[in-house]
């Protein structure tokens, strides 16, 4: 039995960010970290798009708004700080057609409400950043988009929270909560303080601690394709107007650190919680139970689940990914395209009374635990923010 203050479940980037923050908080307090990989960040922190997000698809009553623009700033820091990549490109939100231009203009109007640089041109100003573009009268440009190695930091804060104190052990998941103790594939702890940042795996622990009645992780598969075209073949990230009723933003052209092409990414329901490739990591009981949601939601749900899913499991296919991005730019086959990037999962939450899909960042907790059970994009770029506000609400909860 280990005794501890304060016991973090998950070592992604919010799990690791929470733990620097609460050690930072309380020098004198054990604060431990489970992560059941070897390394922490090798799931959906590991394997994001290496984006970071400037802040203007959300709301400004959102989260993800008030967190992201920050999130941007402090990320950038952080890599300056620690001598880390970051391609500083920027981004080009282009319209299709005359139907496009009032989100257009809604996303312009969000950005300046949430304080974030970005500016209206026309499609002649667009072709001078990137050349290559197709869009229709006008465009946005996000000048503090940038790309970063999102493994590189992972590494840099995992060595920062081991060396200012927090207790890191690798290759040891969760496994239940009896009483008050939580046990583990190596021990059983009895903690103050549990937080729950277990990412695809946030829900079932949030049970254990009777949160999350009416919500469910819906995983969804990411895929990114790279194209063969030399670096300098596109100068900035290009993406479509997104469709405001779903968290998902399309498939657009994302530059990585070292200036490298991609297209992506889909948004394939998956079939079980990590299922990256073929049947690895296959679990028959997340099988079964997430594809009779899945059929709950073709018959029923509020944001067209069927449609979203037909239109995603089409994008396996490299050219029907390739004509998507050729819809963005000129001057695209699908034979540039020739490998598939390493697969993410979004560990996305289903409100099962309503139906939904939640788009903002969802927190429950009370004195003994605080769960982290929405945290998806952009909440690597949200990362430092986001814990910083999960510590407040728990030291509310500890007074």
């Amino acid at each position: 039995m280990t005794k501890t203050e304060f016991l973090i479940i998950g070592g992604g980037v919010i799990g690791v960010c929470i733990a620097r923050e609460l050690r930072a908080r309380y020098p004198s307090e054990k604060v431990i970290l489970l992560e059941k990989e070897s390394s922490a960040g090798q799931h959906a922190s590991g394997r994001n798009s290496g984006v970071l997000h400037a802040g203007f698809y959300y709301t400004p009553d959102s989260l993800k708004a008030q967190f992201t623009r920050l999130g941007n700033q402090s990320m950038h820091t952080y890599c300056d700080v620690k001598g880390l990549r970051v391609n500083r490109c920027g981004k080009l939100v282009v319209a299709q057609d005359q139907s496009q231009l009032a989100s257009l203009d809604e996303l312009l109007r969000r950005g300046l409400a949430n304080g974030v640089p970005l500016h209206l041109i026309s499609a002649q100003e667009a072709r001078a950043i990137e050349p290559r573009v197709k869009t229709f009268e006008r465009a946005l440009f996000s000048p503090t988009t940038s790309s970063l190695d999102p493994t590189e930091v992972m590494a840099a804060m995992t060595r920062d929270a081991v060396a200012e104190g927090v207790e890191l052990r690798l290759g040891e998941a969760y496994v239940g909560k009896t009483g008050e103790t939580v046990r583990s594939t190596r021990d059983a702890y009895q903690a103050k303080y549990v937080v729950n940042a277990a990412g695809l795996y946030a829900d079932r622990v949030a049970r254990d601690f009777g949160f999350s009645e009416h919500y469910r992780i819906l995983p969804f598969k990411g895929l990114y394709l790279y194209s063969d075209e030399p670096i300098g073949a596109v100068r900035t990230h290009i993406y479509p107007v997104p469709d405001l009723r779903h968290p998902f933003l399309g498939v657009h052209y994302t530059l990585t650190v070292d200036g490298k092409v991609k297209i992506g990414p889909t948004a394939i329901p998956a079939f079980w919680r990590e299922q990256y490739s073929g049947v690895d990591r296959f679990s028959g009981s997340e099988f079964f139970e997430i594809i009779a949601r899945q059929a709950g939601l073709f018959l029923s749900s509020s944001f067209d689940f069927k449609t979203l899913a037909l239109r995603e499991l089409k994008k396996y296919s490299k050219a029907k990914m390739a004509a998507e991005a050729g819809e963005l730019l000129t001057g695209v086959s699908a034979a540039q395209f020739f490998k598939w990037g390493k697969p993410g999962i979004r560990a996305q939450l289903l409100d099962l009374r309503k139906g939904k899909l939640e788009m903002d960042f969802v927190l429950e907790g009370d004195g003994r635990s605080m769960h982290v059970l929405n945290a998806v994009s952009p909440a690597f770029t949200c990362s430092i923010p986001f814990s910083r506000y999960v510590c407040d609400r728990i030291a509310r909860q500890l007074k």
